[in-house]
This record gives C-alpha cells, structure tokens and sequence, in this order.
C-alpha cells in the first residue's frame, strides 16, 4: 500500500475561508483515471486519521480499488483553522469553509477522474449534507453518509447547554468507547483501543448544534440535495435514534436525489468503521461511489 500523505492546503479561492489553513490526509494515486475523488469528513471528537487507523482503513480499501482519497481536518481540527463559534450553526459554518477548499483540492487532484463523492461521518454527515445542498460548482457525484439520523434519545436536549464554558472540550476514552461502539462482540480484540489514535477535542458548540440545531434543520437542509444519497446508520447507535423506520424517514428527507438508499448496518455501534464488518461496509461506500461515476 501506498503511505498516507500528511498535507497543508492554504485557501485561495475569495469566500469565507479565503487565507484558511486546512490540514488532513491523502493519497492521490498518480495516473489514477476514470474513478471518482473520495472526500472523507470526520465526526465530532475524531481527526482524519479516524479514515486511517490501521487494520481499519478506508484509505487502504480505496487504494486497492484504484480510488485517490483526501481526509479533512474539519475547522478546529488537528491543524485546521476554527471557524467562529458564535456562528448561529457551526455545522453550516463547517459546510460554507469546507466547499471552496474541496474545489481546490479538486482543481488539484481531479485530472482524469469523474467528480468527487463526498464520505461523511456523524458530525461529518451533516456538514456533508450540507456541502450537498449548497449545490457547489465543482462535480459533486455523490454522497455516502453514516452516524447521523433524525432524532437522538429520549431527554432534554437542553442539557447539552450545560457543557463546561470552554472553547474545546476533552472526552475521556472509557466515556467516548462507551458511546462509540457497540455491545462486546460486535467488535475485534484490541478495539477500542486501536482508533484512540484518532481521538481528539471537540468543539462545544458542535456538540450542541448537533443536538439541537442540526436536528431542527435537518430535513429542510436535506431537501436540498440533488445528487445521489448513500447513508447506513449503525444498530447500536447510542447516541442516535436507530431503527428501520428512522432510517427510512432519514432517507425520505433528500426528497430532491434522484437515488437515495437508506438502511440500517446491522451488529455495529455509532463508528462502523471499528467493529467487525469495517470493510464490508468500506467497500459497499466505495461501491456507491463507484455507481455514481458511471464505473459501477
């Protein structure tokens, strides 16, 4: 296998991330032709290397079936510009500085290749929801979404406001692994130690925008997709809602795709991409965007 890039991209395009540093991974497959370009977003509390963490990678399965991929660091990740947390959504705030550097990565890496397929994780499903809708002028072909749903656990969502006054905010692991993942068995001795190599702060506020707006806005944002809609939500989601009907209002919601397919994953917890069908469900999110770009 290739070695994963670290990167630093430098905005140049005029908007609102204009001179914004955005760090992450990649791995552009020279020579690669007629395949999409993955775009992978983490969720909240995770880096890039959430796409990366060995024996669990997205990275690796990509590369074996020829596709070049990029992971974000998402503002206030790793070496990534914040954005302004008083922004009425930070999640929307997220999709607005995201857009123009997917356009650049795109004018840099997408020679031969069909468009970009945008993969989005929890947190990183909304802002790539949102990227979608805001209907961007570089070939969106698709998007392939996992960890976010329409409606969290019974309880006040209130209480999200009662998070500590800081800016970032540090889950302890047993805390995180508890929500994280699913029942014992469902994932592989040495998880979930293994993706702590990806563990990291997280912004307040996107805690309880995800909660709270997110959930308000998610169906009205949603309508405004019009490409292709890929999204798998884990049975053993704590921290979401999860069951087929839930899905299925989730997928009813991207009422402007021309294709949307909308399920649960059976025997897994909030991140898929840890438990013991990771590369089942890796490669049927590389297969989706395969389709998408006419290879499939």
């Amino acid at each position: 296998m290739t070695d994963t890039e670290i990167f630093t991209h430098i905005v140049e395009a005029d908007g609102p991330s204009k001179g914004f540093t955005i760090t992450g991974r990649r791995r552009p497959l020279p020579g690669a032709s007629g395949v999409p370009l993955i775009i992978a977003i983490h969720g909240g509390t995770y880096t890039s290397k959430y796409f990366d963490v060995d024996g669990y990678s997205l990275f690796d399965q990509a590369e074996a079936k020829g596709i070049p991929i990029i992971a974000l660091d998402r503002p206030s990740y790793e070496g990534s510009t914040p954005v302004d947390e008083r922004a009425e959504s930070i999640i929307l705030e997220n999709a607005r500085v995201l857009e123009p550097v997917i356009g650049e990565l795109w004018e840099q890496y997408g020679e031969g290749l069909t468009g970009v397929v945008i993969i989005g994780h929890s947190i990183g499903g909304a802002v790539t929801t949102a990227i979608a809708a805001s209907q961007p002028s570089w070939p969106l072909l698709g998007i392939a979404l996992s960890g976010c749903l329409v409606r969290v656990p019974d309880g006040p969502r209130e209480a999200f406001d009662q998070l500590p006054p800081i800016t970032l905010i540090e889950l302890p692991s047993p805390m995180k692994d508890s929500v994280m993942f699913g029942p014992e068995g469902t994932y592989e001795a040495g998880m979930p130690e293994a993706s702590h190599v990806s563990d990291t702060t997280v912004p307040r506020a996107e805690l309880i925008d995800i909660n709270n707006g997110w959930i308000d806005r998610m169906k009205s944002v949603a309508a405004g997709v019009e490409v292709p809609v890929y999204a798998r939500q884990a049975e053993f989601d704590a921290l979401w809602i999860t069951d087929a009907d839930q899905a299925a209002e989730f997928g009813a919601a991207f009422s402007s795709s021309p294709r949307v397919d909308s399920a649960l994953w059976p025997n897994v917890g909030h991140c898929i991409d840890f438990h013991k069908t990771a590369t089942e469900f890796q490669q049927s999110q590389l297969d989706f965007a395969l389709s998408v770009s006419g290879k499939g």
